[in-house]
């Protein structure tokens, strides 16, 4: 709760509650990806939301999009602007367009991912460690889509409250 600065423990968190070791792994995974690094944590919401609506996982796709809206001011000053609804908008970075495209192809096709993909993040701004942190949502939006599928979680009240 601390740590994502939420005044509930989330559905997903609790599906794993009988496991310890389970928990405490999936946890510092999630934490170290999601949390920290140079990457904003605006876009890796926005990642995960993205491959998860394309995946159809309804949890993951409405809790992240509703952590992806939470920082629509690091995006756009605009009271009315929500960047779930507005991926294609111009006021989204062209950098995190380019990042959103190539690290959704890499969780859900990523046999498909080419050098050609990392020179698009590389001429959009993004150094080696950054990409590496990029592909890193790849593979924990493919965990967290997978859990939450195969746990059935249902969607936190306190995330249906957000958005009504």
């Amino acid at each position: 709760m601390k740590t994502l600065q939420l005044p509930f423990v989330l559905n997903w968190f609790k599906c794993q509650g009988s496991n310890a070791n389970l928990l405490k792994g999936n946890w510092a995974k999630l934490k170290s990806t999601l949390m920290m690094g140079d990457i904003p944590n605006v876009l890796k919401q926005i990642i995960i939301y993205n491959v998860s609506k394309k995946r159809n996982c309804s949890y993951c796709a409405h809790a992240h999009g509703v952590f992806a809206d939470s920082m629509n001011a690091m995006i756009s000053e605009r009271e009315d602007f929500r960047v779930t609804e507005n991926l294609d908008s111009p006021i989204i970075p062209e950098s995190y367009k380019v990042a959103i495209e190539v690290v959704t192809q890499a969780a859900l096709d990523h046999q498909n991912i080419s050098d050609e993909d990392f020179d698009k993040l590389k001429n959009a701004g993004f150094n080696l460690d950054e990409i590496q942190e990029l592909m890193a949502q790849a593979d924990l939006v493919n965990m967290l889509n997978t859990i939450a599928d195969v746990s059935g979680i249902k969607i936190d009240n306190e995330l249906l409250e957000a958005t009504a």
